[in-house]
């Protein structure tokens, strides 16, 4: 686990696969094609890095808050320039509330909720891992895995999302799940 001490910056980018899970979970599914998630997070990553004084000694939990805000009102603008039409805040305000939904599930997904002040780091540490893990896994499995899971989405709706059977969507999930875990597994291990 990693841990800033005072005054020192955050490594921005081991934050990167938590943006694009982040990013996945949020693109409307019509918008997929149209927005680069990759592209949203660099333009947060970027704007963090111009915001580094900012960030500098903030603790974890700070510097997670502020690139979720950040990715939210990227993502935000991205669709605007899709639609072409005003900025609307109630909209921004919705994708920064979806996505402090999505962390927080994904939180708690890894773990009940713990109280103590390194608890809380190391659920935070799990949650980067799990995000890195997650990219490791091939598209159909990581799809499945993240809306099921982390969109809270029923088996038949994750169906008709892939495009796919309920008893496929199972069998994704379940080979998904097991890479995960050895994935996890072996980043204790080493």
């Amino acid at each position: 686990m990693t841990t800033q001490t005072e005054g020192q910056a955050p490594d921005l980018e081991r934050y990167r696969d938590y943006l694009r899970l982040l990013a996945r979970l949020q693109i409307d599914r019509r918008l997929q094609g149209k927005l680069d998630d990759s592209g949203v997070v660099q333009q947060t990553l970027l704007e963090a890095h111009q915001a580094l004084d900012q960030l500098r000694g903030r603790s974890e939990a700070e510097v997670l808050g502020w690139l979720r805000k950040a990715l939210a009102h990227n993502l935000a603008d991205d669709v605007r320039r899709l639609s072409a039409g005003k900025r609307d805040v109630g909209r921004e305000e919705s994708l920064q509330e979806a996505l402090e939904q999505s962390s927080a599930r994904l939180e708690a997904w890894l773990a009940v909720e713990q109280s103590s002040p390194s608890q809380a780091a190391e659920r935070q540490e799990q949650t980067l891992r799990l995000a890195a893990a997650l990219d490791q896994l091939p598209e159909k499995q990581r799809q499945a895995v993240e809306l099921r899971h982390l969109k809270g989405l029923s088996l038949a709706e994750v169906a008709a999302e892939l495009r796919c059977t309920k008893p496929a969507v199972v069998g994704l999930l379940h080979r998904g799940v097991e890479k995960l875990r050895e994935l996890l597994a072996g980043e204790y291990q080493e």
